[in-house]
């Protein structure tokens, strides 16, 4: 298996520090607005990432972290007039609700950081002894840059003095301009934590590490974790002091591999046709179907940007589809337990670096030969099989064509009248099945005047939209 590490900027072989096992972390969300496309496209791109590794046979432990202390969140509830932890538990929901929807299978872990501040003091005061932070008059505690000789190894950035006032918070009692915040001092009415350092609230760039050191870091290894995650926009700063916290409190290094997503841009024109230039993906899951939206945020390589418009995502659905009508067709038969060729080729291809347009044309070549055999005179019985056995593949490692083929194509139709078609529906099959064919016919006419069609198969009647 191969990864592309965007610190040192090259592919990779991947050597986890424990054979078999592999300890993954990615920065979540800040839980004080709804979820936007870019938190989408990095759940996903990480979804595949431990899917992926699972394929290998590997062992993966995967944290994601929850942000529950921030300003923005602070500003919010008292905007609202609510407590800070009915904010934060209302948007937490909402999160996953909505990468469920996505089908992003929840992390093994999940830290809060007002759930680890012990772990962030503890760090804080292991910086300090060891001469890398230090307290200001005024209460506040800063990582000392010019004390890690490594600093800005991981962005191999080389900063100016007036980039460095404006990327980290401005204060005169610090020792240098890019020196950042461990512990923020405050003393006003907002939320406050009683920590050693006196009363105030963590940097954020502090939490990350904390959590890492205390839930997934082992001893003896040269590494905290083997691969560290998130948006580009995230490997500086934040990444970039996250490294240097743990380099400069612990003996060992954060990861030993680096990943980042690229960003998500919205065409506002296209975009202003259904979803109002918003980013938030709630927005999108009104218009879409939630797979077709998996599908087409994966389909191109997730370090990639990614320009999201309408007329993209309609043609990545027409790929979506033929999925579907492979496995409508091939609905209720028997999988091949064997391995396949293609399954072999499909995680070669992802083992490349999630090499997902090689993937997704290994898909549909299997699609169209299956479909041009199928055509063909004869039962075909282990193609059958064996092209059954490549859908639930797929299904597995990429998290494409999860439904039942009839329900996926009665997409666009409401709750209501879904459930007055499956009343219509029984009726009819208990009409025919006391052979009352006249109520049957009748009960089909009602069915079909919804612009449906229905599909009568050994496993029972279905229903799709036209």
């Amino acid at each position: 298996m191969f990864i592309y590490d965007s610190t040192k900027r090259e592919k990779l072989k991947f050597e986890p520090l424990q054979e078999g096992k592999v300890t993954l972390y990615v920065c979540g969300p800040t839980v004080y607005d709804n979820a936007h496309l870019g938190h989408a496209k990095s759940s996903l791109v990480f979804d595949l990432l431990v899917r992926v590794l699972k394929a290998n046979g590997y062992d993966v432990t995967y944290a994601r972290n929850i942000t529950d202390i921030d300003d923005k969140i602070i500003k919010k509830a008292q905007e609202l007039g609510k407590d800070i932890k009915e904010i934060t538990d209302y948007y937490t929901e909402l999160f996953h609700k909505e990468m469920d929807a996505l089908g992003v299978a929840r992390p093994d872990i999940e830290p809060k950081a007002t759930q680890n501040l012990d772990a962030m003091w503890s760090m804080i005061q292991n910086l300090i002894d060891k001469g890398h932070a230090y307290k200001t008059e005024n209460g506040d505690v800063y990582f000392d840059t010019q004390s890690d000789s490594e600093y800005l190894s991981l962005s191999k950035r080389v900063q100016e003095e007036d980039e460095k006032q404006n990327r980290v918070e401005s204060s005169t009692l610090k020792k240098n301009p890019a020196d950042f915040a461990l512990w923020k001092s405050v003393e006003d009415d907002s939320i406050t934590f009683n920590s050693p350092f006196g009363e105030g609230r963590p940097g954020w760039h502090l939490e990350c590490s904390a959590m890492i050191e205390k839930h997934l870091a082992k001893d003896g290894f040269e590494y905290a974790i083997d691969i560290h995650g998130g948006g580009a926009d995230l490997l500086f700063p934040h990444h970039e002091n996250e490294s240097a916290q743990t380099r400069c409190s612990t003996d060992h290094k954060l990861a030993k591999y680096w990943i980042h997503n690229g960003f998500v841009n919205i065409n506002g024109e296209k975009m202003s046709k259904s979803l109002g230039n918003s980013f938030f993906l709630k927005d999108a899951l009104k218009e879409y179907d939630a797979e077709v939206l998996r599908f087409y945020l994966l389909s191109t390589h997730y370090r990639s940007n990614f320009n999201f418009n309408t007329e993209d995502l309609e043609s990545s659905k027409k790929r979506l589809d033929k999925i579907y009508r492979l496995k409508k067709r091939l609905f209720g038969l028997a999988k091949s337990e064997e391995k396949t060729e293609f399954q072999e080729k499909l995680l070669e291809a992802l083992s490349d670096d999630m090499n997902i347009s090689l993937a997704l044309s290994l898909i549909d070549e299997m699609i169209s030969n299956a479909n041009e055999t199928l055509d063909s005179a004869g039962k075909h019985k282990q193609l059958k099989r064996e092209t059954v056995a490549n859908l639930a593949y797929i299904e597995a490692v990429l998290g494409f064509g999860v439904k039942n083929p009839y329900e996926y194509f009665q997409y666009g139709v409401d709750e209501a009248t879904k459930e007055k078609i499956a009343t219509l529906l029984a009726q009819r099959d208990a009409a025919k099945k006391e052979k009352n064919f006249e109520l049957s016919d009748t009960l089909r006419d009602e069915i079909l005047a919804f612009g449906v069609n229905i599909m009568d198969t050994p496993q029972g009647s279905f229903w799709e939209k036209i």
